[in-house]
């Protein structure tokens, strides 16, 4: 069942998925549709899920899940991976290229840059140790609203610039 995100404990599950390159208006819209309509069906166990479906930043699809009812697990996670596969396959995006960083270029912009290039960005100042990055690692919606939007000096990006390293 779908609730919104301020309904949702702050141990409740989180899976951030991160789009290749900003989504449309359009496109938000009708994933929007999509997720609301997976997450108002989700079931774990065949017990309905509380849940939390959005997209933030015009980049990530968030999912979160209440656990204290049904843990989510197998069958219930496969079905979502299958709802961020298919969005993919619509909108010829990608989702899952961990090799991505995404970071704040203004409070409503996100850029991204590969991995590899991390440390010609440093080098050239378009990043520093303010620049806000966002950890998709994180696993909870406490983890999500405190330590997703972090400064790169308080990632583990910041142990790959080498000039750090000296």
């Amino acid at each position: 069942m779908l609730y919104p995100i301020q309904q949702m404990p702050d141990d409740s599950k989180v899976w951030i998925y991160q789009a290749n390159r900003q989504l449309t208006l359009e496109e938000i819209g009708e994933m929007e549709q999509l997720i609301e309509g997976f997450v108002e069906k989700w079931e774990a166990h065949k017990q309905s899920v509380k849940g939390f479906g959005g997209i933030f930043y015009k980049r990530f699809i968030v999912l979160m899940a209440d656990e204290s009812v049904a843990e989510v697990s197998g069958c219930s996670i496969d079905g979502s991976v299958r709802l961020i596969k298919e969005i993919e396959q619509a909108f010829d995006l990608n989702f899952f290229d961990r090799l991505k960083i995404t970071y704040k270029i203004t409070n409503q912009l996100v850029g991204s840059f590969a991995l590899s290039q991390i440390n010609d960005l440093w080098e050239k100042s378009s990043i520093n140790e303010d620049t806000i990055i966002f950890n998709n690692l994180v696993q909870t919606k406490g983890e999500f609203e405190k330590k997703w939007e972090i400064p790169l000096k308080d990632s583990w990006l910041f142990q790959k610039i080498s000039i750090n390293q000296n």
